[in-house]
């Protein structure tokens, strides 16, 4: 029964591991379900006290990399602190527009994020006083921060998924 329990676990956390492409906690969530479970069967020793925390910080590091690499990016590419502030607020508001106006799963997120930080550094430098090429290369650079931004953390997340998954069945 232990072993359908791990797999049920497994699976679902494979579901919470999908969210993130559609801007959602998926990370966090497949932390939770496992401290739940691992909490549940805590007398079982299924999960030790160090696989949590490390999966933790692995969700942990994976939010600080998404929510700074589309300032990241906008920096790199020539940005001040406006168009690294609009980088970030155009990435929030871009994944919220873009899921509701692009309503094809996963794409109408990732496209709305770095669509937003892009036009939320572009505009801030603009207004900033930058030249127009020079605001257009920050944009650039946030979206593509942005974008490498959320393949991070899908990474991440499916560190944390095969964490759990070995972590799980090793004895």
């Amino acid at each position: 029964m232990l072993y359908v329990c791990s797999i049920a676990l497994i699976l679902l956390n494979a579901v919470w591991l999908v969210l993130v492409f559609f801007g959602l906690p998926g990370n966090w969530l497949i932390v939770i379900s496992t401290c739940l479970f691992a909490w549940w069967r805590w007398d079982n020793g299924i999960f030790s006290t160090y696989t949590l925390l490390a999966i933790t910080i692995l969700a942990v590091l994976g939010e600080l990399v998404e929510f700074f690499a589309s300032a990241g990016g906008a920096k790199r590419a020539g940005a001040g602190w406006r168009g690294s502030i609009g980088a970030i607020a155009g990435a929030v508001t871009g994944a919220i527009v873009g899921t509701f106006v692009l309503p094809v799963p996963v794409l109408g997120t990732l496209l709305g994020a770095c669509v937003g930080a892009g036009l939320g550094a572009w505009g801030l430098e603009l207004a900033g006083g930058r030249k127009l090429q020079d605001s257009v290369r920050s944009g650039i650079g946030a979206g593509v921060g942005e974008f490498l931004g959320i393949t991070t953390k899908f990474i991440l997340g499916g560190l944390i998924w095969l964490t759990v998954a070995i972590a799980a069945f090793w004895p």
